[in-house]
C-alpha cells in the first residue's frame, strides 16, 4: 500500500494547550505555541507544516492557554490549505466527558474521544505543537504498519549528558521494541542498537485507534493517574502489548539531527539566533519541505538613510514585511511585522516582534522585544545586567525580555 493511501487512515491530534511556564513572560498573553518563531513564523507552524509535508491532512489542535491568537492563527492560515473532506480544526475544551480543564496530554486526547472516534481513522497520530524539527511522519506510520505495534513512540538519540533530567527515556531490545521507560531519570539507559547513545522521547506517538480508545478510558478512570501519556500510559502497557520505537530520521538535510525544545527563554533565543547565521543549522529555504503559515498583507521591508553617520542597514538578520530601518543598524536579530528602528539605533543579537518602535538614539543588544512596545527615545538594553533587572525580565544567560504593560485590551499579533 503506497504511504499517501495509509495517510488518508490517520488522525492527527496536535497537543497545543501548553501554558509554558518556562518561556514567561513571552507567554503571559498567549499559548506557547503561539509565540513567534523566524519573524513571519509561529512554533506550532514547524509542526503543523510536518503534517502537511507529511500528507497528513486530518489534524484536531487542542488549545486551552490562552488560546485566542493562536485560534485566530490556525484559522487564517492553516484552514485554507485544506482540500474537500480535509481539516486542520482548532478543539477547545469541551467538557463532554469531563468537568476539569486538561489534567494531562493523555486527558487532553480523552477528553475529545467523540471527535476521535467520529472520524472513523485506523491510526491516531498525537503530536506536540512547540518543538522546532522537520519529521515525514508517512516514514514512522510505515514502520508502525510493518512491525504490527500497537503503538509506536518517536525517538531522538542523544547523549546520556544531554538527556540527564531532561527527556524521558526509552529502553528497547535489538528489534526495537520497547522493554522499558523512565520519565527524565539521572541516569539514563543507553541504547541496544547504538551503544553509548541514549534514546529520549520526542513526545510523538502513533496509536492503532482501536487500542487507544479503551486505553484512554482505563486511563482516565484510574484516580492515582496523572492523565500523561510518558508518565502514565506508556510504561503501564509496554509490558502487555506491542509498543516499538520509531529511530527519528531528520527532513532537515544536515550532518547533524535537529531537534529542539524551545521551552525555555534561553533555548528559544538561541534557536532564533541559529538562523540568523551564515549556514544555520535550522534550513528556513528548503524548497523540498517548506513551511507554511498565515502572513499579514503588509509592503516589502524598508532601508532608507545612507549618510555618513545615519546609514539604514541590516546584516546577518530576517527583516520581515512592513519594517522600516530608517537610518539605524540591525545586526544579527530577527525583526518581525511593522517593525520602526529609527535613526542613529543600534540593534544586536535581538529578536523584535511585530509592530515594536524603537525610538532614536537607542542601544539594544541580546534582547527580546515582544509585540507593540514603544521603546523612548535613547533607550539602553542589554549593556548593564543590573539596570535590566530593575525594570525587565532577564535569564539566567544575560537576555532580556521586554514585554509591554498588561492590558484589557487585545490588540493583534
Amino acid at each position: 500500500m503506497p504511504k499517501t493511501a495509509l495517510m488518508k487512515n490517520v488522525m492527527g491530534v496536535l497537543l497545543a494547550g501548553g501554558q509554558g511556564e518556562r518561556l514567561w513572560p513571552l507567554t503571559r498573553d498567549r499559548a506557547k505555541p503561539a509565540v513567534p518563531f523566524g519573524g513571519v513564523y509561529r512554533i506550532i507552524d514547524v509542526t503543523l507544516s510536518n503534517c502537511l509535508n507529511s500528507d497528513l491532512r486530518r489534524v484536531f489542535v487542542l488549545t486551552q492557554y490562552k488560546a485566542l491568537s493562536l485560534n485566530r492563527h490556525v484559522r487564517r492560515g492553516w484552514s485554507v490549505l485544506m482540500g474537500h473532506g480535509d481539516f486542520i480544526e482548532v478543539l477547545p475544551p469541551q467538557m463532554r466527558v469531563s468537568q476539569h480543564w486538561y489534567q494531562g496530554t493523555a486527558d487532553a486526547v480523552y477528553q475529545n474521544i467523540y471527535s476521535i472516534g467520529s472520524e472513523q481513522s485506523h491510526y491516531v497520530l498525537i503530536l506536540s505543537g512547540d518543538h522546532i524539527y522537520k519529521m515525514d511522519y508517512q516514514k514512522m506510520l510505515a514502520q508502525h504498519v510493518e512491525s504490527g505495534a500497537q503503538v509506536t513512540v518517536a525517538t531522538l538519540e542523544t547523549t546520556p549528558e544531554e538527556s540527564a533530567g531532561r527527556f524521558g527515556v526509552i529502553e528497547t531490545d535489538a528489534n526495537w521494541r520497547v522493554v522499558g521507560f523512565e520519565e527524565k531519570p539521572t541516569e539514563p539507559k543507553v541504547s541496544a542498537v547504538h551503544p553509548g547513545k541514549v534514546n529520549a522521547s520526542m513526545g510523538v506517538y502513533i496509536f492503532n485507534t482501536e487500542f487507544l480508545l479503551p486505553t484512554l478510558i482505563e486511563d482516565a478512570e484510574d484516580p492515582a493517574s496523572g492523565h500523561d501519556f510518558g508518565h502514565d500510559v506508556l510504561p503501564r502497557i509496554l509490558n502487555k502489548h506491542a509498543v516499538y520505537a520509531y529511530n527519528f530520521r531528520d527532513e532537515n538535510k544536515k550532518e547533524t539531527s535537529y531537534w529542539r525544545d524551545v521551552g525555555t527563554l534561553d533555548a528559544y533565543y538561541e534557536a532564533n539566533m541559529d538562523l540568523v547565521s551564515v549556514s544555520p543549522v535550522f534550513n528556513l529555504y528548503d524548497k523540498t519541505w517548506p513551511l507554511h503559515t498565515w502572513q499579514q498583507q503588509y509592503p516589502s521591508a524598508k532601508f532608507v538613510f545612507a549618510d555618513a553617520d545615519r546609514r539604514g542597514f541590516a546584516l546577518d538578520s530576517l527583516v520581515s514585511a512592513g519594517s522600516i530601518v530608517s537610518g539605524g543598524a540591525v545586526r544579527s536579530s530577527v525583526l518581525g511585522y511593522d517593525v520602526r528602528v529609527n535613526s542613529y539605533c543600534d540593534v544586536e543579537s535581538s529578536i523584535i516582534y511585530n509592530h515594536v518602535k524603537v525610538g532614536r538614539r537607542s542601544r539594544i543588544r541580546n534582547a527580546i522585544i515582544d509585540r507593540h512596545v514603544d521603546l523612548p527615545e535613547g533607550t539602553v538594553i542589554g549593556y548593564d545586567v543590573e539596570s535590566d533587572r530593575a525594570k525587565y525580565h532577564v535569564t539566567e544567560s544575560g537576555v532580556v525580555v521586554v514585554v509591554r504593560p498588561e492590558s484589557l485590551l487585545e490588540e493583534p499579533e
